[in-house]
This record gives C-alpha cells, sequence and structure tokens, in this order.
C-alpha cells in the first residue's frame, strides 16, 4: 500500500469513526423541553398576543380610527387600555398601548404597564376570569357586561358608548389570543 493509499484509508476511517461518534452524542443529548402551552391569561405573555391579534382585526383598526376614537389621547399620541382579572389580585395589570398610524388605530405595544392611565382619554376594565372568558366567546356584550357589574370599567364612557362595536371586537380578544384561564401570574 502506497502512502496515499494510506493516508487515504486513514482519513475515511477518522471520517467513519466520527460520524459514528457523533450519532451516539446525538442520541444521548437531552430532549428539548415540551412546550409550554399558553401564556396565562393577561400575563404580559398574553397581552402581545393580544396586540398582534388587535392589529389583524379590521374592526378596532379602521373603525376606531374613522370614528375618532384614536384622537382623544390629550397630544400624547397613544390610548393605554389596563386589563387584568378581578379574582387574581396579586397579578400586575398589563396594557396595550394604541397609536394612529397610517390611518389605523394600531396596538404598537403589549405588556407591563409602563403608564399611568389618564381616565379622561385611557381604560382600566377588569372582571373576574369566568367573565371574560364568557365576553371572550361573544356570549355577551359590553353594554350588557358592564349594565350587570360583570365588567368594571373606569374611562370616557360616553366614549365607549359611541364604540360599541369595536369594544365588543375589543373584548372577543379574550376568546381569540389562547391562554391559560386557570391560574393567575406569579
Amino acid at each position: 500500500m502506497t502512502r496515499k493509499r494510506a493516508a487515504m484509508a486513514g482519513l475515511a476511517a477518522g471520517l467513519a469513526l466520527s460520524f459514528v461518534a457523533g450519532q451516539v452524542e446525538a442520541q444521548q443529548a437531552p430532549a428539548a423541553p415540551a412546550p409550554a402551552g399558553p401564556p396565562v391569561l393577561m400575563s404580559a405573555e398574553w397581552a402581545a398576543q393580544a396586540c398582534e391579534a388587535w392589529n389583524k382585526d379590521k374592526v378596532l383598526t379602521e373603525d376606531l380610527e374613522k370614528g375618532g376614537w384614536i384622537k382623544n389621547d390629550k397630544g400624547r399620541g397613544y390610548k393605554a387600555l389596563h386589563i387584568y382579572r378581578t379574582n387574581c389580585p396579586n397579578d400586575p395589570r398589563v396594557e396595550l398601548k394604541i397609536q394612529s398610524k397610517d390611518k389605523k388605530a394600531i396596538c404598537t405595544a403589549g405588556g407591563a404597564t409602563t403608564v399611568t392611565p389618564d381616565t379622561s382619554v385611557d381604560y382600566i376594565m377588569h372582571a373576574e376570569t369566568y367573565r371574560w372568558e364568557q365576553m371572550g366567546k361573544g356570549e355577551y356584550g359590553p353594554m350588557r357586561a358592564m349594565m350587570f357589574g360583570r365588567l368594571k370599567f373606569d374611562g370616557p364612557k360616553w366614549e365607549a358608548m359611541n364604540n360599541m362595536g369595536p369594544f365588543e371586537n375589543f373584548l372577543k380578544l379574550v376568546g381569540k389570543v389562547p391562554s391559560d384561564m386557570k391560574k393567575c401570574n406569579k
């Protein structure tokens, strides 16, 4: 055997051994963790997903712009919606920040609260988890929810009354965005 052939045979054997070692190592590697499941309802992660869902809803993005809702912001350039679950008293509130962009009412941020709401232009809403679930399924709308005290609400009430269609679509986001409603946030 020539030196060249011996070197080639050694290289081939080394590559084969390296391949086998890699296969054994891959078999022994720990499995990736299972997906954690949907985020807890009204957690910062859930709010980020609700923000994305808002932007896909034509009624929320277009009707709130056309009707002038988004312009009532005291010149700040945004409206804040703070929401939480009454039966999870230790949970932090979450926030959706809505701004006018490209002639649409766009959710530009969803997550932990970043601003102190001004209830002359912003909204604070809270309800028991099972009430959020019912509203998210469309079992009843915002008018009934507020009239019967199922949804507690602080903010410009007349403005909300004039935007019942979009308000109802907002409540339905709870049903559209997957979430774990069984536990509170930590």
